[in-house]
């Protein structure tokens, strides 16, 4: 089968297609046929060096957290929880840490909890926009465990993961307050952000211009840290999606303000197929956004990752094959 991986770390162009023996679906096991995979920011982690996956011998590293594609195979025992059948559309998060590598790859074979039905009306490019970014999201907002109708502050909201975290709270019933450069406010209204300010510097006193009290809470998918804690209330709290510059400080900032701050682990995920399923359900029903910033052959994925370093995407960037 072929496979996007690398050999050895590097810049973008370490990324080359293998040739990879195809796997297949043991008990309690589901193989996709991968038709899409979502290219996130963690996957250039990989491609560096600077992540939790390490190159073992002359195994290459396959990267990739996010899949879409078709179950064209089904190990014994498998199916009694979940009705999953040859031949349905489907997506799934793959913990790129394991043996087998990430989804950068025509086959991967997953348990079948790990894997849901895609939704009905996503092509597969636009269901592996969903799985890691979103469950990145729901994952905050279950840490935050907010009370209805709280007023949430989401940083870099016109991004996969602020978009997701925008969509998922207004589906909860919260107000929400977003941020965005002057060409993404349209966006991140239309995503259903209740009042958007100018990102950059000082966007932690413009929150709290619109709410003088303070916000309940904030996601922070943009890594502003420490600044944005003037924008939260005594008692409030502050998600993390990645780490932060001076993790310390934040930590010892918050304490003094008295606001919790709780990461967002997205592996705390893995597995759950009750969480994906409902994102697969809210996507379903028009509460979430399934954006492709652009499809790309394995042949292109140098250039996929650089257009990622690059910034600017809105959306995910997607290979297909």
């Amino acid at each position: 089968m072929k496979a996007v991986g690398l050999l050895q770390y590097g810049g973008p162009e370490v990324l080359q297609v293998l040739e990879r023996p195809a796997p297949h679906a043991g008990r309690g096991e589901v193989r996709v046929r991968v038709r899409a995979a979502g290219v996130n920011p963690v996957d250039t982690l990989i491609r560096t060096g600077a992540s939790a996956v390490q190159l073992r011998g002359g195994d290459p590293i396959i990267p990739g957290l996010d899949i879409a594609g078709t179950i064209d195979e089904i190990g014994s025992g498998t199916g009694t929880g979940t009705g999953l059948t040859i031949g349905d559309r489907v997506m799934a998060m793959v913990n790129s840490t394991r043996p087998q590598g990430g989804g950068y790859a025509q086959w991967v074979v997953l348990p079948e909890s790990w894997v849901v039905l895609a939704p009905a009306h996503a092509d597969h490019a636009e269901a592996a926009t969903l799985p890691m970014n979103g469950l990145t999201a729901l994952h905050a907002l279950d840490q935050l465990n907010l009370a209805p109708g709280s007023t949430l502050a989401v940083t870099g909201a016109a991004g996969a993961v602020g978009g997701y975290a925008v969509q998922l709270a207004k589906a909860a019933g919260h107000r929400v307050l977003a941020d965005a450069a002057p060409h993404d406010t349209q966006l991140v209204t239309a995503l259903g952000a209740d009042e958007v300010v100018p990102r950059g510097p000082g966007v932690a006193e413009r929150f709290r211009d619109l709410t003088p009290a303070g916000v309940d809470a904030a996601i922070d998918a943009a890594l502003i840290g420490t600044p944005l804690l003037t924008a939260i209330r005594h008692g409030g709290a502050l998600a993390f999606v990645r780490s932060v510059p001076d993790q310390q400080r934040l930590q010892e900032a918050a304490q003094q303000d008295g606001v919790a701050v709780v990461p967002a682990f997205v592996h705390a995920y893995d597995g759950r197929r009750d969480k994906l399923d409902l994102l697969r359900r809210l996507a379903d029903g028009g509460a979430l956004s399934l954006r492709v910033a652009g499809r790309f052959p394995p042949e292109e994925a140098p250039q996929v990752h650089r257009l990622l370093e690059a910034g600017g995407v809105r959306g995910r960037l997607v290979i297909e094959f």
